[in-house]
């Protein structure tokens, strides 16, 4: 696959695209809305540029597979042993595991993904109203992207965000009636296997199994429900740029569709869905608490010809209200290992993330 240079250029003269993605916005009915309309080529919005296109026709592809961790028995001292070396091995070297038998029921698991399939493919109309690109004072909004003023390219993809980083809680009510129950269910049960992962992070640490909690990074939490529509292009576009997460950990929900990466040794490797498995990855915060030990990796989403693709990411952000001071644990800092980032408030470091262009690292505006 290539893409003529000179057709681009020439494209690129006449191409208005602070027009297009006005038209596109007005309509409220996002990417869903284009291949209901039956477009056979995408929108020049959603093409990536040409270095990108190039770089993706040399660039490796990995075969090797994402940890996969059992919490079965996680009761027993033993198996808790090889549970927390587990995840620290996947959180030092990748970034990124699949758990199973992590006590979600499949019908808790099926229903958050039914419900938000429901959301997305209900009457546009409905939908319209919490269409929103006001993620400050916007608590439940549908949108199509973020970022897009520094971002080269809109990504393939339309979300459902709930957001409660602030208050600390979301109440059913301002949940869209179509999902309301499967969600609040869902909400509930992904809560309780955070805090059980956040006492396991500790112990991979070195820390007591507390430390974490007490520091409040299990509270605080913000949701995004994303649907890929099918793709006529796929090979041109992607479903989510590369970027790594802010939080402190991010708990995903996907269905069989696939089409989650992650970069490993400098190669994408695809994140295979599980039956009732789930996917968590090390967000940003605790790369910066960890003092690098655990790492934040870049991650990404393809466009398919198939679809829809959908997910849900749970994000353990920490709390907004008061402001709270992070920075690297004491316990993990000695005369030979420094700390390598300053202090930062989580409120902070969310405006920086949301100034750049989603592809490029918050981690190093904190860095020392």
């Amino acid at each position: 696959m290539s893409v003529d240079e000179d057709s681009q250029a020439e494209l690129a003269m006449h191409y208005d695209r602070s027009k297009e993605i006005k038209a596109f916005d007005d309509t409220k009915a996002g990417v869903k809305g284009l291949v209901d309309a039956g477009i056979v080529e995408i929108p020049r919005m959603f093409i990536r540029p040409i270095d990108e296109l190039d770089e993706e026709l040399i660039q490796g592809k990995s075969t090797l597979q994402v940890p996969v961790i059992d919490l079965s028995g996680l009761e027993v001292e033993d198996v808790r042993k090889k549970i927390v070396n587990e995840i620290r091995e996947a959180s030092e070297k990748w970034g990124f595991f699949q758990l199973i038998n992590h006590g979600i029921p499949s019908s808790v698991l099926e229903g958050m993904i039914d419900g938000t399939r429901k959301f997305h493919e209900q009457d546009a109309e409905l939908k319209k109203e919490y269409y929103s690109l006001d993620r400050t004072t916007r608590r439940v909004r549908y949108h199509s992207r973020i970022q897009l003023s520094q971002s080269k390219t809109v990504n393939w993809r339309d979300s459902l965000n709930i957001d409660w980083m602030v208050s600390g809680q979301i109440e059913p009510e301002e949940i869209p009636p179509v999902c309301r129950k499967a969600y609040v269910e869902y909400i509930k049960h992904v809560i309780k296997l955070g805090e059980t992962l956040v006492d396991l992070l500790s112990e991979a640490l070195g820390l007591k199994p507390d430390h974490l909690k007490a520091m409040e990074c299990a509270k605080g939490q913000a949701m995004a429900c994303h649907y890929y529509p099918a793709c006529p292009q796929p090979e041109l576009t992607l479903g989510v740029d590369k970027h790594t997460d802010l939080s402190f950990f991010t708990i995903l929900l996907q269905d069989q569709s696939g089409g989650l990466q992650i970069m490993h040794n400098n190669q994408w490797v695809d994140v295979e869905p599980i039956e009732q498995g789930l996917v968590v990855n090390i967000g940003d915060f605790l790369q910066i608490l960890s003092n690098d030990k655990f790492v934040s990796i870049n991650h990404r989403v393809v466009a398919k010809k198939v679809g829809p693709r959908i997910s849900a990411a749970c994000f353990f952000t920490g709390i907004f209200e008061p402001p709270k001071i992070y920075c690297p644990i004491k316990e993990l800092i000695s005369e030979e290992n420094p700390p390598l980032y300053k202090e930062f408030i989580a409120s902070d470091y969310i405006t920086k993330f949301f100034s750049k262009p989603l592809d490029i690292s918050g981690l190093d505006h904190f860095r020392l």
